[in-house]
């Protein structure tokens, strides 16, 4: 079987924590026997092979001006709510440009089936493309691309014109896939599918205070909170850092580490000053992959505190997420969208309402002032993400899909 995929994210570089999810479902589909070809926009950044993990990579170019070049990556929404006027200017481009470049890598490559990754925007080219080649349409929902088509009937109607052309589709969380019903996908094709975690990269044994305490200069002693993502709106991390003054009261000694990048740097700043609890928070930027791990594997408290944005956006299921409980961390997240559908409150974790600050920090007190609990809700998340949601176990389903519809 051959499968040509279309996205418009993907890690830029070794080490790079755009979007891993999708480098992680095109090599687990090629593990299970599928010829995987992958078409990718240009980035000034991008740096792989030809060929990688055995999937054959390919980008197209589509910016009249290097300045337009802005086109997924997530560099074209501003904190996730709003497209930069430049990525508005560049659209038309990017469509023409992502369909002619799918049309022509699949009279090369001849796939049995074209996926596409997020309704919107690739799923259009997805749809043509499959038309014309005469292949059934897949296409996969992660989160950003339902919330954009909930956003204008124009968008509405799009959508429910690209699920009525498609012949299976997955969404990462039940309450993603529910929205999609919605919007007009099919309800006897379209699945619940979660995303996996690389346990054998996201581990306990990478626990390691000495490194961050030089890495990062937080004592090893320390009561250590991490969270770890891009600096948008829907990642909740606003609220956390106002639980900091209730934190420090319970125990002046807590740091929180705040690793990531995005539109809010400076917002978080102001929100961090004006507070006054600079001395408790350490913000080092984006970090490889490797160093993820081991700063995730190093906290105490694992944070994920997800919520709506203002346009009604939220991640289906954060990857951060389920590589805290691969790292077997005891993790406070937010009961919204998909992370309920792999955390029970008091069991995998500890979940509270979105937004709830005040039970946001009673959360995570109560973890960090008994050591035992928290080893025990850490044992649990990892056994649970081991059991059910290894990237082999995900794309292996996805695989049965491809051949489902090729049967019909």
């Amino acid at each position: 079987m051959r499968v040509l995929m279309l996205a418009t994210s993907f890690p830029k570089y070794h080490g790079d924590t755009t979007a891993p999810f999708i480098a992680e479902i095109a090599a687990g589909v090629v593990a299970h026997g599928v010829a995987v070809r992958l078409l990718l926009p240009h980035h000034r950044e991008f740096r792989h092979e030809a060929i990688e993990r055995g999937v054959e990579l390919r980008t197209f170019r589509y910016a009249p001006h290097p300045s337009w070049a802005l086109w997924g990556y997530a560099e074209a929404l501003q904190a996730d709510v709003g497209l930069r006027r430049r990525a508005l200017y560049v659209t038309p481009f990017a469509l023409i440009a992502s369909t002619w470049s799918l049309w022509r890598q699949a009279r090369e490559f001849r796939p049995d089936v074209i996926h596409g990754h997020w309704v919107l925007p690739n799923g259009l080219p997805a749809m043509v493309v499959a038309w014309l080649c005469g292949v059934p349409l897949v296409i996969s929902m992660h989160g950003s691309d339902v919330a954009m088509a909930e956003r204008t009937s124009l968008y509405r109607r799009i959508a429910g014109w690209i699920f009525g052309r498609t012949r299976f589709a997955t969404a990462c969380s039940g309450d993603l896939h529910q929205r999609a019903l919605a919007l007009g996908a099919v309800m006897a094709t379209t699945i619940t599918l979660p995303y996996g975690v690389a346990t054998s990269e996201f581990r306990p044994d990478m626990h390691d205070r000495s490194w961050i305490a030089q890495r990062f200069g937080i004592a090893a002693t320390a009561p250590l909170v991490v969270a770890v993502g891009r600096f948008v709106t829907k990642k909740g991390f606003h609220h956390l850092l106002r639980t900091l003054p209730a934190l420090r009261a319970s125990n002046p000694q807590v740091r929180l580490l705040l690793a990531g990048y995005g539109d809010l740097h400076d917002e978080y700043v102001a929100i961090i000053d004006a507070l006054g609890v600079a001395d408790m928070v350490v913000m080092p930027g984006q970090l490889l992959r490797d160093e993820v791990a081991r700063v995730i594997a190093s906290a105490d408290v694992y944070c994920v505190p997800s919520v709506h944005d203002e346009l009604g956006n939220v991640d289906g299921l954060p990857n951060a997420l389920l590589e805290g409980m691969a790292a077997g961390r005891a993790i406070v997240a937010s009961a919204v969208a998909g992370i309920p559908d792999v955390i029970t409150d008091g069991v995998q974790g500890l979940l509270v309402p979105e937004g709830d600050e005040p039970r946001l920090a009673q959360a995570i007190v109560s973890i960090l002032s008994n050591r035992a609990y928290a080893d025990r809700l850490g044992m649990a998340a990892r056994a649970q993400v081991s059991d059910a949601l290894t990237w082999s176990r995900v794309t292996a389903r996805l695989v049965a899909g491809y051949a489902e519809v090729c049967k019909k």
